[in-house]
């Protein structure tokens, strides 16, 4: 199973059709051709009442290469970082709690490209990446093309003592350090991917 937001509503790739039509609620389609897909990916964009869209196919990694056809693919970068007290750190972005990420740049893998974001957008050097937790994927529209990104999620540790700084020319204003038992005002003002990456992380419950 692969699951795709779009902004707040989702999209599943399965090949479980019978146990996901049985215990979901949403719009089911069972895969065709390429050209369908894309023309129902144009309809799921301006049916905006319904949350869920189930794309069945028994060949999932087959659904999921036809799926990335559809979109202008970008790989990004994150990570989940934690300091010497256990705290994780938050920003604020576009008034949406979020955690650092961006666009891998040419020639750069994404563990270098993880780290350096949150340099880039936090002023933060002294960090060890501990794990790689999720990806995640989620689609946006550019003029009229549909952009499809994957990012890949990295447990860090901050083991400085600078306080972060936001990089207001990412439209980063504020950056806090939540405990973990502070983190549902976060759950209820972030994105899905971040909500999935905390909840990856066994910080807030599934």
């Amino acid at each position: 199973m692969y699951k795709v937001f779009f902004n707040d509503r989702t999209v599943i790739l399965t090949d479980d059709f019978i146990r996901n039509f049985q215990s979901r609620y949403g719009l089911f389609y069972r895969f065709r051709n390429a050209e369908d897909l894309g023309e129902l990916i144009d309809f799921y964009n301006k049916l905006k009442k319904i949350d869920t869209l189930f794309i069945c196919h028994d060949d999932i990694e087959e659904l999921r290469t036809v799926f990335r056809s559809c979109f202008h693919c970008i790989d990004a970068a994150g990570g989940l970082i934690r300091n010497t007290q256990g705290r994780i750190l938050i920003m604020r972005r576009r008034n949406k709690w979020d955690l650092p990420k961006g666009k891998l740049e040419r020639n750069e893998n994404p563990r270098q490209a993880a780290l350096r974001e949150v340099e880039e957008e936090c002023g933060l050097k002294d960090l060890r990446i501990r794990d790689q937790l999720l990806s995640t994927y989620h689609t946006y529209t550019l003029g009229e093309q549909h952009v499809l990104k994957k990012t890949f999620w990295f447990d860090m540790v901050y083991s400085g003592t600078i306080e972060p700084v936001p990089e207001t020319r990412e439209d980063i204003t504020e950056i806090r350090w939540f405990r973990p038992d502070e983190l549902a005002s976060v759950c209820a003002d972030t994105f899905p991917s971040v909500l999935d990456v905390l909840k990856y992380a066994r910080l807030v419950a599934l």
